[in-house]
């Protein structure tokens, strides 16, 4: 087993650069969307052989034990190729999640499995009238015997049409208040009762789905963490979600993209431009610093504070205002109907598209304001 930390930064991606370029297929690089499952399978799995599919894992889980200083690394080398993300749920919050609050039998049972990708990970959260008030929340679940029946209706889910499981939030006690009453809860979704459906995003995706849950049965097993407890364990996934949807990447990667428009249309030499440009790749690297130091906490073992709304708020809308620019900058290639392979290459319509829903999803930027407000600043409430 290899010890990355105590690689030298440049040689550590010197390995990494050298594997992505040759591993990751040329068809697959720098796609203005998600990818389905069966086709960013065969990469991934080239990533389990390697023994790097759980990079933010620890070693004794059988993940690479990363610094933080080396995760940006693999982060940066992989949005620097243009690859794609995974349906990576089980990786990036599901795993960690049980790492800290799992039983042993579930991590010994499950962990192999997300590290593996024998199962694919969706999140079970938002409801039509519980978003950002997650506390609101309607789905019910009943203890009978050793198992738990659901019913209820989970919406905005991501990956659902790939998942093979869903963690959920579940209410358990209607009598006392709002997130006293509500269970963490895993279930798979091959389960009697379990329908999904696909929602049609703004840029013709359907990345997003609706998922039905009626008498639904998942083993008492399944539960994470103590009944009526949930809160306290999706407040933690919630710390793994914000971290990651506070990441880097999705910048990084549109900005990769400005950068391959401007070279094709020659706007380096445009003095306008390259204030514009200038200004937001400073902004890109304020992010990444920011970045780097809340991952440092999380890989001390520190508990996320609620000053991690700050690199939320910073990265989605550092990604919005590059797609912006982007499309200013890409003229009548702006008309660009997403979706035509022909002209995937200089689709810049579908990044600006997609970046809407990014200050939204894992809790809007009015309500990550709300909580710098209140618990960081403590600025009264009226």
């Amino acid at each position: 087993m290899e010890n990355w930390n105590a690689m030298g930064d440049d040689a550590f991606r010197c390995v990494v650069r050298r594997f992505i370029e040759q591993n990751y297929p040329d068809e697959l690089r720098f796609l203005a969307h998600r990818p389905r499952w069966t086709v960013i399978k065969p990469w991934v799995m080239k990533l389990v052989e390697r023994g790097w599919s759980a990079p933010n894992w620890p070693v004794s889980y059988g993940g690479m034990g990363l610094s933080p200083s080396k995760l940006l690394i693999f982060m940066d080398e992989q949005e620097r190729w243009g690859v794609a993300r995974a349906p990576d749920h089980g990786i990036v919050q599901v795993g960690p999640m049980l790492i800290r609050f799992g039983t042993e039998e579930q991590r010994g049972t499950l962990l192999p499995q997300m590290r593996n990708f024998e199962t694919i990970w969706c999140q079970g959260y938002s409801e039509p009238n519980a978003g950002s008030d997650l506390a609101s929340l309607a789905t019910e679940a009943t203890l009978n015997g050793n198992s738990f029946i659901v019913n209820g209706r989970k919406l905005w889910t991501s990956f659902a049409l790939d998942a093979t499981h869903m963690y959920l939030l579940v209410r358990t006690d209607k009598k006392t208040k709002k997130q006293e009453g509500i269970t963490f809860l895993l279930v798979d979704l091959s389960s009697l009762g379990v329908t999904v459906r696909g929602i049609k995003n703004i840029a013709g995706g359907t990345e997003f789905c609706e998922v039905l849950l009626e008498n639904v049965s998942t083993p008492l097993s399944n539960m994470v963490g103590e009944m009526n407890g949930g809160w306290t364990v999706a407040k933690s996934v919630l710390g793994f979600e914000r971290i990651n949807s506070g990441s880097p990447r999705r910048a990084q990667f549109a900005f990769k993209r400005l950068e391959a428009l401007a070279h094709e249309r020659d706007l380096f030499s445009d003095t306008a431009f390259m204030e514009r440009y200038t200004r937001l790749r400073l902004d890109l690297e304020d992010l990444k610093a920011v970045y780097a130091y809340f991952a440092e906490q999380m890989k001390n073992g520190e508990a996320l504070g609620p000053d991690l709304s700050i690199l939320k708020i910073l990265s989605t809308e550092t990604n919005q205002r590059i797609t912006e620019f982007m499309l200013e900058a890409a003229g009548d290639l702006s008309l660009v109907v997403p979706g035509n392979a022909d002209y995937d290459r200089v689709d810049v319509l579908t990044p600006f598209l997609t970046a809407r829903s990014v200050t939204i999803g894992a809790g809007t930027t009015e309500i990550q304001r709300n909580i710098i407000a209140r618990q960081v600043l403590n600025l009264p409430t009226s």
